[in-house]
């Protein structure tokens, strides 16, 4: 008898081990939902949202604030349109500030930052953000590095060549 009821509590906590434990990956993968209450939508046009996905992550000064809710191309101008969720206790996202794609670390996820402006207006439900900078693609470095156009000012006019002076330059001096 001994037996069968410590099997049976061996098997109830079993039980509640699995349950938060999936509740807790749930939870951090995102697919459990948020903890916003009323949300409203925005907008941003993006040149490259290479990595950047669903679901992910938006923050303020490391903050979240949000997720992106869908990533699509617009047909117009074939720039990545990203449609945000943002927390609707933040309303005061600066109609001057600025949606940049981000990275955690070196090779983390990718997730969209704010980096907030000094405006005195304010972004509402449906708006726009029209200042955004695109995720940095680490090939496209690797490439420009390699091929020696890193910091190449193609528009500069060509360096003349250095003359040889005659053996007397430095008499002036």
């Amino acid at each position: 008898m001994r037996t069968r009821s410590s099997e049976l509590t061996v098997g109830i906590f079993v039980i509640v081990a699995a349950i938060a434990l999936f509740f807790l990956a749930m939870k951090v993968s995102g697919l459990l939902g948020n903890n916003y209450g009323d949300t409203y939508t925005l907008t941003a046009q993006f040149n490259n949202v290479n990595g950047l996905k669903p679901r992910a992550k938006i923050t303020i000064s490391g903050v979240t604030i949000g997720r992106i809710t869908d990533i699509r191309l617009d047909p117009k101008t074939l720039q990545a349109e990203v449609v945000m969720e943002i927390d609707s206790a933040v309303q005061t996202i600066d109609d001057d500030a600025y949606a940049m794609v981000a990275t955690n670390g070196i090779l983390g996820e990718k997730y969209l930052k704010i980096v907030p402006g000094a405006g005195e207006k304010y972004y509402k439900a449906g708006d726009v953000i029209t200042q955004t900078q695109g995720s940095m693609d680490i090939e496209d470095l690797i490439n420009k590095f390699i091929t020696g156009n890193a910091g190449a000012n193609k528009t500069a006019p060509a360096t003349p060549a250095v003359q040889a002076q005659p053996d007397g330059f430095a008499e002036g001096f």
